[in-house]
């Protein structure tokens, strides 16, 4: 699996560009992937705040996960135009039939493939070697380009997870 995807973020983009990253509860198919880039194309391309462009980019990477990108350093995104962002995604989940808002659901590299989660199974991958230390975790908590970078996918024991349970014990704390 390859997972250089910070060679697909535009370099133009300042660091502190807002980020948004909306994980699906399963991955999309082929065709289905197709149309959603093709959505979220035409979403930026017409993106406004205020009636003033938002340089915006969206992607799906890994067949799974819907990032949104917006420069402020052009025209700074407001309510009106975050909550368009939102209904954009909405639609992508009805259209889908998917999941795009589960916070409860944590996804890892696993045997070269995205793997989900659940919260409350973390002890018992943990406990069976399943997810360690040194497993990549996506942190869809990162807010920024700077942090998209450099703390999107990351081992877990650099993540908030780290501090959640203890591997010496392997019980969440």
């Amino acid at each position: 699996m390859n997972i250089d995807f910070k060679e697909q973020i535009p370099e133009e983009f300042s660091t502190a560009s807002r980020v948004w990253i909306y994980q699906c509860s399963r991955l999309f198919f082929l065709s289905e992937a197709l149309q959603i880039e093709e959505i979220l194309e035409e979403f930026v391309t017409n993106w406004k705040s205020h009636g003033a462009d938002v340089k915006g980019y969206a992607n799906l990477f890994f067949g799974q996960f819907i990032v949104l990108m917006a420069d402020e350093s052009i025209a700074g995104v407001s309510g009106c135009s975050t909550d368009s962002s939102v209904h954009v995604i909405k639609a992508i989940e009805k259209q889908f039939t998917v999941s795009l808002f589960e916070r409860q659901t944590l996804a890892f590299i696993v045997k070269e493939k995205v793997q989900l989660l659940p919260l409350p199974q973390l002890n018992y991958a943990i406990e069976n070697k399943f997810v360690d230390a040194d497993t990549l975790y996506f942190n869809n908590t990162v807010t920024t380009k700077k942090e998209l970078l450099e703390n999107w996918l990351i081992p877990v024991k650099e993540s908030w997870l780290a501090k959640r349970f203890d591997f010496s014990v392997t019980t969440i704390s």
